[in-house]
């Protein structure tokens, strides 16, 4: 449950107001990470669901009412977390469809900055498995990983077999799986060796692994 909450109207006030100034908006960006900073302060120190709001504020040394000026309680502070993410992910999309070679025209290119995003975090991931932030966090990182391959599955054809809504499950799927694995089993594997596997798995399943053993 939220620990606060704001009417509608002066959530949207906010936002207007500091979109009307440039200097506002950069006070409440620094504003914004201070916060964010605490909050992944505590949950490597305590974890997501022993802290509160209150320790928050004193960690990012701001005043309560600034809180409640950006967010409604700390599931809203940690669900902004991942505005960050989908940010990122546009900055790669245009990184990616700004180059020339055969590489802008690879399919699922979010995977790679999905699973550096997680590998950066990966510590605060850990320490929220099993509680509320956990299930936030991957409630989140669904939403957003659902965005993107809704998006990438719409320039290719429809799959005569295989219907879009069951390939953009299997697709975001697949990610979690990866990612949950990955994290259960603390390994050492870089992002890239990483998102290697989630694209072998997608785009190949395992039918050549299994055809390497029936071949022996």
């Amino acid at each position: 449950m939220l620990e606060c909450s704001l009417s509608e109207d002066v959530w949207t006030q906010s936002g207007k107001s500091e979109a009307g100034n440039g200097g506002v908006d950069r006070r409440a960006a620094r504003t914004r990470r201070a916060l964010h900073g605490a909050l992944i302060s505590l949950i490597l120190r305590k974890g997501y669901d022993a802290i509160t709001v209150q320790e928050i504020i004193d960690e990012a040394d701001v005043g309560r009412a600034t809180f409640y000026a950006h967010y409604r309680g700390k599931e809203d502070l940690l669900r902004g977390g991942f505005e960050e993410l989908r940010a990122e992910l546009k900055t790669a999309r245009r990184a990616d469809s700004s180059k020339q070679d055969a590489e802008q025209d690879a399919p699922l290119s979010f995977s790679f900055a999905m699973f550096e995003h997680a590998c950066a975090y990966r510590d605060v991931y850990r320490a929220m498995v099993g509680g509320r932030g956990g299930m936030i966090a991957s409630q989140e990182i669904r939403r957003v990983l659902s965005e993107r391959v809704k998006e990438e599955l719409s320039v290719y054809q429809d799959d005569s077999i295989v219907l879009r809504e069951l390939a953009l499950h299997f697709v975001v799927s697949t990610f979690l799986t990866v990612l949950t694995w990955c994290l259960e089993r603390k390994t050492k594997l870089t992002p890239s060796q990483i998102d290697a596997m989630f694209r072998r798995l997608v785009t190949g399943g395992i039918g050549r692994s299994i055809g390497a053993v029936r071949g022996r």
